[in-house]
Order: structure tokens, then C-alpha cells, then sequence
């Protein structure tokens, strides 16, 4: 089964693509709704986030702002919820491709924003990098609900810089045109991405 790795930095564009593969019939594990999951209630990791910032969790869920606020400029409290919550993502993951080969799927796609900051590109066979200029991924992002200057500067302060991401793909998806570009140049990466090793 051929394992890809999809990633980029914050509203690169990442979502646009995992879409695309699920079009085409591709199943996608996404990390980061792993990691929702994990916070609802009842979730896996509510009760180690409860341990470490109990003001975070309410009603039995963790409060992802509240939570966001708390480890915003705090790196060894971020350090110690991440080491707290990666390995429960991690055996999501691992469920994740199991099932799919029981399926017998041929290939199936790892949507992981901090790919290479975990790890993680140790784990697949290929790896697709979205990318788009700082200019529109600034843009983007800070459309979001409750997105402030600081807080976007923090997340991409923990990311690996774009360039380097870039450098270390196999296939970079360029996002900052239209999101037809974007699928097309996808669309002409499938034979290299699936195709034999």
C-alpha cells in the first residue's frame, strides 16, 4: 500500500488538496480532525489537557481557544501537551491504516500539518507539500475566526519554513492561483504519487 504524505504550513492550502485525493477515491487520514476528536468529549485526550491546563477543559471537552491562549508564548507547556497528545494521533493513525489494509487499499494519504516537524515523513512513501506565497497564506489565515497578528505569528514561528518544506518534497501543489491550478497540478502528480516505487 503506498502511503502519501500531505502537508504544508497553515492556509497553504492543505485542505483544498485532501478534497482532491477523497474525490478521486483516495482515503485520507486527517491529523488534525484526529486530534478534534480527541478533545470532544469523552475524547482521548481530555483528561490529559485537563492535567495539564484545567481551565481549558469545560463540560467534559476541551475548549481548543482557551486551550490555543494558554500555550500561546508558553513553548514548555506546549511541550508537554504535545507530548501528551501525539501518541494518542499517532495510534489514530495507526487504526487509520490497518483498516485500510484490510481493505486492501492500494494507497491512501496522511494529511499531517507538522509532517516533518514529528516525524512523520519518515512514515510514507511520498510526500505532496502545498504551498503558496506568505502574502496570500497571511491572508488566508487571518480570515479565520478568532485569528489575531500573534497568534498566526506563533503557529508559523513553530512550523518549518515553507522553502525548506518545499525542498524536501517529492511534488509541490502551488496554491496561490486558483484552486483549479491547484487540482490540475495534483491531477499530473497521481502517476508519479501512485505509481510503482
Amino acid at each position: 500500500m503506498r502511503v502519501i504524505g500531505l502537508t504544508g504550513g497553515i492556509g497553504m492550502g492543505k485542505s483544498t488538496a485532501a478534497r482532491a485525493f477523497r474525490r478521486l477515491g483516495v482515503k485520507v487520514h486527517d491529523a488534525d480532525a484526529a486530534v478534534h476528536g480527541l478533545y470532544a468529549k469523552g475524547g482521548a485526550a481530555v483528561p490529559a489537557v485537563a492535567a495539564l491546563v484545567p481551565e481549558a477543559v469545560r463540560d467534559g471537552a476541551v475548549d481548543r481557544v482557551s486551550l490555543g491562549r494558554a500555550v500561546l508564548g508558553n513553548p514548555a507547556l506546549l511541550a508537554r501537551l504535545e507530548a501528551a497528545v501525539h501518541p494518542l494521533v499517532r495510534r489514530e493513525e495507526t487504526r487509520f491504516l490497518h483498516r485500510a489494509r484490510r481493505r486492501g487499499d492500494t494507497a491512501v494519504v496522511l494529511d499531517i500539518p507538522l509532517l516533518f516537524e514529528t516525524g512523520g515523513d519518515r512514515r510514507v512513501d511520498r510526500i505532496v507539500v502545498v504551498s503558496a506565497p506568505a502574502s496570500v497564506q497571511r491572508a488566508r489565515v487571518l480570515k479565520r475566526p478568532g485569528m489575531t497578528d500573534d497568534r498566526f505569528a506563533a503557529i508559523v514561528a513553530r512550523q518549518m519554513p515553507d522553502a525548506e518544506k518545499r525542498r524536501r518534497a517529492d511534488v509541490v501543489v502551488r496554491t496561490g492561483l486558483s484552486r483549479y491550478h491547484a487540482q490540475a497540478q495534483l491531477r499530473r502528480a497521481l502517476p508519479f504519487l501512485f505509481g510503482e516505487r
